[in-house]
């Protein structure tokens, strides 16, 4: 009803000790970028922000360009062999993603992965006109929104016209160093209006995000 309360805004919460004091929540009715190349550490992070709003009781869908089973695989291992219903989690896998067709109408959690390769058909101006269609219902539906990017896949003014749309953006970097490989996570902007700007160092070995907030030299 117009001109009614508002209840108050919710977020998910962000289960990965360390990053939780940097982002506290992925809140609700916000479009997020979460970008990387090679390392899965993103794909694990969407994952984990995942089961979170499930036992949340947040409805949540995967729209994904690759396998199904795989995909209900990790997330079952992940949790502890905990198989999720259709009420709590629906999969679907596309080839191409140029409408929203009603995903994410349901408020809850969309998770689009990857992003980048479903829409590498499109120009710019139509990954604008999909993304703005994307912030219009996440306010109007409360609905969070997360999209999986790969690094250098976009080209480069769509990937410009994402960074901006997107209400927040993580990145996450690998790269190797004179003692092996380093990881690092940056934030160049939240959807609370913070730019954090540093380096968040992390390791991933597959089943955890292990953050390291000490500060470093690359």
């Amino acid at each position: 009803m117009r001109g009614g309360p508002v209840p108050p805004r919710m977020g998910i919460p962000v289960e990965v000790p360390g990053l939780d004091t940097i982002l506290p929540t992925v809140d609700e009715g916000r479009l997020l970028v979460v970008e990387s190349g090679t390392d899965s550490a993103k794909s694990f992070f969407i994952r984990r922000v995942a089961r979170t709003a499930i036992a949340h009781k947040w409805p949540v869908t995967f729209v994904i360009s690759r396998d199904q089973a795989e995909l209900t695989s990790l997330l079952a291992a992940e949790s502890g062999g905990t198989e999720f219903g259709p009420s709590e989690l629906r999969i679907e896998e596309r080839d191409s993603f140029s409408e929203l067709n009603g995903h994410g109408a349901g408020g809850g959690l969309l998770a689009i992965d990857s992003f980048s390769f479903l829409t590498l058909d499109l120009d710019s101006t139509k990954v604008s006109a999909l993304l703005r269609s994307m912030r219009t219902l996440a306010r109007e539906h409360r609905t969070t929104i997360i999209l999986a990017t790969d690094r250098g896949m976009f080209e480069a003014r769509a990937e410009a016209v994402a960074m901006h749309l997107a209400d927040g953006v993580i990145q996450f970097h690998a790269k190797e160093g004179p003692e092996g490989m380093v990881r690092y996570l940056r934030v160049p902007k939240w959807s609370d209006g913070r730019f954090v700007d540093r380096n968040v160092y992390y390791d991933f070995d597959g089943r955890r995000i292990a953050i390291d907030l000490r500060s470093r030299v690359l």
